[in-house]
């Protein structure tokens, strides 16, 4: 049975985390997100009848050694995307709730359900005049130490997706970053910030150097820090990869919206998470 909690900020509830247990195994089941804005406006979407292995926020890896915490086909070099059986599974084996957050204990585990890695991941709340912030930390590590792919690494440009992905139900939304506006400026920058946003909603998003921004507008709009983005990623056996996303969540309509939003995430004028 799915086990979910829910947290509020200013007595809304603004995010409910589930922990994916009820996932089908083709969709590599993981624990996710839902998350509204304070006006209880949807800006994620889950199981979406385009992309079924979506599920509104979530870290999602399409190759950890050829295992995909992604969902869906795999992309094979010389082939292209192709359905395999390699789906992983992460698993919530503890769970710490308190007013502001959810700490996880998550083990990633292979088909076979042998242990891959395991990860630490803190997401926590808050508020602040007009909006609410969403902020993921996770802490990744391998005992045997792993590579982690994308489809771009795999032999298929520009598709570079893979971490903490975000994925929205907006039919469009205006993209713009330190980056310059447009979703091509975006995607591949390591721009501190990147604002997707909707005539009923915004979202500002902030991520540490080294993951370059993956953003889509084309028949979906989605987005999320980077892990291997021209080449793989190694996490080495006693090492740990640390990945953050912290977002700024508003109404479309707020005055000076993405200024707003800006300040919010970085707690100032600017800076870097």
């Amino acid at each position: 049975m799915t086990s979910a909690v829910e947290l509020e900020v200013n007595g809304h509830v603004v995010a409910r985390l589930d922990d994916g247990s009820d996932m089908a195994p083709q969709l590599s089941p993981r624990p996710f997100v839902e998350v509204w804005t304070l006006g209880g406006e949807p800006v994620t979407q889950t199981h979406p009848s385009d992309h079924p292995h979506h599920y509104g926020v979530s870290a999602a890896l399409p190759d950890v050694d050829g295992v995909s915490y992604w969902g869906g086909r795999t992309y094979v070099r010389g082939s292209g995307s192709t359905m395999l059986e390699n789906h992983g599974t992460q698993r919530v084996e503890s769970r710490t709730v308190s007013a502001s957050g959810v700490l996880d204990e998550i083990s990633w585990r292979r088909p076979d359900g042998s242990l891959q890695a395991v990860e630490q991941r803190e997401v926590s709340v808050e508020g602040f005049d007009g909006g609410w912030i969403l902020d993921w930390v996770s802490r990744l590590q391998a005992p045997d130490g792993v590579t982690l792919g994308s489809p771009a690494t795999n032999g298929r440009p520009g598709a570079f997706y893979g971490g903490l992905f975000w994925r929205t139900p907006f039919e469009s939304a205006a993209i713009s970053s330190e980056a310059l506006a447009g979703v091509q400026a975006a995607h591949g920058s390591e721009s501190p910030w990147l604002a997707i946003q909707s005539p009923r909603a915004a979202l500002v998003a902030a991520a540490p150097r080294g993951y370059p921004w993956f953003v889509r507008d084309d028949g979906y709009v989605g987005f999320g820090p980077a892990v291997a983005v021209r080449h793989r990623r190694a996490v080495p056996p006693g090492g740990a990869l640390t990945l953050r996303l912290r977002v700024a969540v508003l109404n479309g309509d707020e005055e000076r919206v993405v200024e707003r939003g800006r300040r919010a995430v970085f707690g100032g004028e600017g800076g870097r998470l």
